[in-house]
């Protein structure tokens, strides 16, 4: 796999100490810049920045394999290894999960873990670890 430039992503929290809590001790996160209005966080080499929006939004689901997916969601893929270690935290930390983690498409092209859970405002995060990371766009 090629190496990926860091994305960057806005997005509301109602809270901001929650969040300082919810990525900087549960999943992680260095804290990097910061105002009164928004943090930014390191998702795991990439840019976050949680602004504050007290305007609650909308939740939606999509069927998925089976499951109830929230959307909008963001994450990120992760080691095998890693994806384990982050679900021991996010378990420990009392966070209930939307969807547990569990395998998909075992022993096909694809195979991965994936979890969903929210923050603690309500954003939804989808964590994936492939067991081939080069099958990552895998089509069959």
């Amino acid at each position: 796999m090629s190496t990926l430039s860091p994305f960057h992503l806005a997005f509301p929290v109602h809270d901001l100490a929650a969040a300082r809590r919810f990525y900087g001790d549960i999943l992680g996160c260095a804290e990097g810049r910061s105002s009164e209005q928004w943090i930014d966080f390191n998702l795991f080499g990439h840019q976050i920045v949680a602004h504050l929006s007290p305007a609650p939004e909308t939740a939606h689901h999509n069927p998925v394999d089976g499951q109830q997916v929230p959307v909008p969601h963001f994450g990120v893929v992760l080691a095998w290894q890693a994806f384990d270690e982050l679900a021991g935290r996010v378990r420990a930390a009392g966070v209930p999960f939307v969807i547990e983690p569990y395998l998909r498409f075992a022993g096909q092209p694809g195979e991965q873990k994936t979890m969903f859970f929210h923050d603690f405002s309500g954003n939804a995060l989808e964590f994936k670890a492939f067991r081939d990371p080069a099958s990552l766009f895998a089509t069959d």
